[in-house]
């Protein structure tokens, strides 16, 4: 099944026998009538896709005359619950379990999808090879190569793809970023970005967990090896597994990600190191709680870090312990510049001296705006189109990638590597510090990953250690899919 798109898997099966006449290839492309009804589907309607169904279901949507009428999710819980709350508002969905039937039906305009991560792209590819427009949920790609493969569908079925990095709507953010790039603040040298937010342990288990009734896990793992279950939480925790998730920079940071490369100005990522682990605790999750990295750009370097541990040990009462923060940040960007810095709402002097706010939002507009551009067919109203998702999530996916491909490494060593670099140097003394409150200095060792170098044009890593960083390229499994859910080598 190598390399066939959706189309040609269901064309095999009854279900889609009288359906394919409304593919994308013989229905053509038509600008929206200002009234016109758009019909949405929900793919994936727990967590993240029930704040998408209550927006559906707002009255804010239906007088913008968009109409939910389909809501999935391999759980068939979370499908009756959708059901049960689109019928209390009013509103008839039809719930399904196979997000196959929701791209077969005649009268869904546009998808909407909250899956978790290793089902964006294909979810996304589908989408529009079915003829319908995509919202994708961030990040846009669960690795490089599947990133492409959007953007490549996008372009070629000429149908709307539509990232979820919320920033994007954000005018004062665009108009701040726009400030900055001209010159105002001196030359931009470097961005940052942080994602310092608390991450719990998700316990340790000792075999295989059960299955939440109602699930078809067939379908849950789609393109990812079926495994048997080894958390205690099927929901929300699989971020903390490679073979479906991210970790945070994937999951949270990916919006700081994207404000970062966006302020940069940078389409490319040219090298890329990282280092972290999992510390605090020891539980059954496998991507770093604590990471730092390092991103060499076509334009200026971004530096992003994260953090699931507090600032400093909680009390046995104390629920929500400090975070570090930089700067005062600590969900956010910083723009170092040679005349000051901007930390996404404020711009400072060299001093530190407030000199300007730009009053941000994060976007609060950024579903409406897939709407209207769903109505304009303009590609200038898709703030954030397939593409740009995909570059910017190239930037986490190679930090991540490096750190994968690393070694554990004794303080001492990183401390000599990183002496020749003052930036590096105060970045790593930091993170040391973090993690000694929270483990004995002497009993813990980072994960330290080479410098990758990127080839951008092919998307591929050369040089050094490249043999076994361009595993990571494609596919949760060694390159590799379950059939029938293949993200197709050609769209």
């Amino acid at each position: 099944m190598k390399g066939m798109t959706r189309r040609q898997f269901m064309a095999g099966s009854t279900m889609a026998a009288g359906s394919l006449i409304l593919s994308s290839c013989t229905r053509p492309v038509l600008r929206q009538a200002a009234n016109d009804e758009i019909r949405v589907a929900i793919v994936g309607v727990g967590g993240q896709g029930g704040s998408h169904l209550d927006t559906y279901l707002s009255k804010e949507m239906k007088d913008l005359n968009v109409r939910l009428v389909a809501v999935c999710d391999a759980d068939q819980k979370h499908v009756d619950a959708a059901v049960a709350k689109a019928e209390k508002a009013g509103v008839k969905a039809v719930g399904v379990q196979d997000m196959r039937k929701v791209f077969d039906m005649k009268d869904v305009d546009a998808v909407v999808t909250a899956t978790p991560n290793h089902w964006h792209s294909l979810v996304g590819i589908w989408a529009v090879q079915a003829g319908k427009d995509v919202y994708v949920e961030k990040p846009l790609s669960h690795d490089i190569f599947e990133g492409r493969k959007v953007a490549e569908a996008a372009a070629k079925s000429k149908k709307i793809v539509f990232v979820g990095t919320q920033s994007r709507s954000d005018p004062s953010l665009a108009e701040a970023i726009k400030w900055l790039q001209a010159g105002n603040l001196g030359k931009i040298v470097r961005v940052r970005g942080f994602c310092y937010k608390p991450r719990a342990s998700i316990g340790k288990t000792t075999g295989e967990q059960p299955l939440p009734p109602g699930l078809d896990y067939d379908l849950w793992c789609g393109p990812a090896p079926k495994d048997p279950l080894r958390r205690k939480k099927l929901h929300y925790d699989w971020h903390w597994f490679w073979a479906t998730g991210n970790a945070d920079i994937g999951n949270q940071g990916i919006h700081q990600m994207d404000i970062s490369r966006w302020a940069a100005g940078a389409t490319q990522v040219k090298r890329a190191m990282g280092f972290g682990g999992r510390f605090g605790y020891d539980d059954d999750a496998e991507t770093p709680n604590t990471e730092t990295v390092f991103i060499e750009t076509d334009t200026v370097p971004i530096i992003f870090e994260v953090r699931g541990l507090s600032a400093r040990k909680p009390s046995a009462e104390e629920k929500s312990p400090p975070m570090d923060a930089y700067k005062g940040v600590r969900i956010g960007v910083v723009v170092d510049c040679e005349g000051g810095h901007f930390d996404g709402a404020w711009v400072y002097d060299t001093k530190g001296e407030k000199v300007r706010q730009f009053k941000v939002d994060r976007g609060g507009n950024h579903r409406t705006n897939f709407i209207k551009c769903l109505r304009s067919r303009d590609p200038k109203d898709n703030v954030a189109p397939a593409l740009e998702g995909h570059r910017s999530a190239v930037c986490f996916h190679a930090g991540n990638i490096s750190c994968r491909v690393g070694k554990e490494m004794k303080q001492a060593e990183l401390t000599e590597m990183f002496k020749a670099d003052k930036v590096a140097q105060e970045c790593w003394e930091r993170f040391q510090k973090h993690v000694n409150v929270h483990e004995a200095a002497e009993k813990w060792q980072p994960a330290v990953g080479p410098w990758l170098t990127f080839d951008p044009a092919a998307e591929k890593f050369t040089g050094a250690f490249a043999e076994r960083a361009n595993k990571y390229l494609k596919g949760p499994a060694g390159g590799k899919y379950r059939e029938p859910f293949v993200v197709p080598d050609k769209v």
